[in-house]
């Protein structure tokens, strides 16, 4: 599997010819990202900053956008998304945290939580996480010290962490600084597979957008 960070809460992760989007910003947002063709967009908010999917049609593809809670089976992927709350932009939203299996491994992606406390029915669906997606920037998202305890909390293999601009980044500094990871080096893609997980243990991998 590839990963790629495109952005604010934009990845993709491509195993093979099947992509899966993230939260790819619609056209009024204030953010932008690269438009590329996806099989699966999961939007975990109802705002504009995540609001690209039906976009994502690069390449002959036609998206399957999940927008909230619910249990999927998508092309033989599995994706189960449970709701919660997020204050995005000032406002309530139901943020959907979605958990589903690619390439063989476990996948948890946050979106933009504000918040340690998981929503309910959360937990069981996190007990043996492989890479979880987990925001850092602050208001309206989770504070780095608070992102880290959350990540603990889980205990994944690999913690990728969202929302921030770029590798010099404030919050990625004081992210790393809580995760005693001083000899991390940031990348522009992270290729991974199940055998590249034996001996990982929450380990911090930061793949930061294309320029930045």
């Amino acid at each position: 599997m590839v990963i790629t960070n495109n952005g604010l809460d934009c990845f993709k992760l491509q195993y093979g010819d099947t992509v899966v989007a993230t939260n790819p910003p619609g056209d009024s947002s204030e953010y932008k990202s690269l438009r590329f063709g996806a099989d699966v967009v999961l939007q975990s908010i109802r705002h504009e900053d995540f609001s690209g999917g039906p976009m994502m049609t690069a390449g002959g593809k036609e998206p399957v956008v999940l927008s909230g809670p619910g249990d999927y089976e998508i092309d033989g992927m599995s994706i189960t998304g449970v709701g919660g709350e997020s204050r995005y932009d000032g406002d309530f939203h139901i943020n959907t945290i979605y958990v589903f299996r690619m390439q063989g491994m476990d996948i948890c992606f946050m979106g933009p939580v504000a918040s340690r406390e998981l929503p309910q029915g959360a937990q069981e669906l996190m007990e043996s996480i492989d890479i979880l997606f987990v925001p850092i920037g602050g208001e309206p998202t989770l504070k780095p010290a608070d992102a880290y305890k959350l990540a603990v909390q889980i205990e994944p293999r690999i913690v990728i962490p969202t929302h921030f601009s770029a590798a010099n980044d404030e919050a990625i500094k004081k992210f790393i600084d809580e995760a005693g990871a001083t000899g991390v080096t940031p990348t522009d893609k992270l290729t991974i597979s199940t055998r590249d997980l034996s001996g990982r243990d929450t380990d911090l991998e930061i793949i930061v957008p294309e320029n930045s």
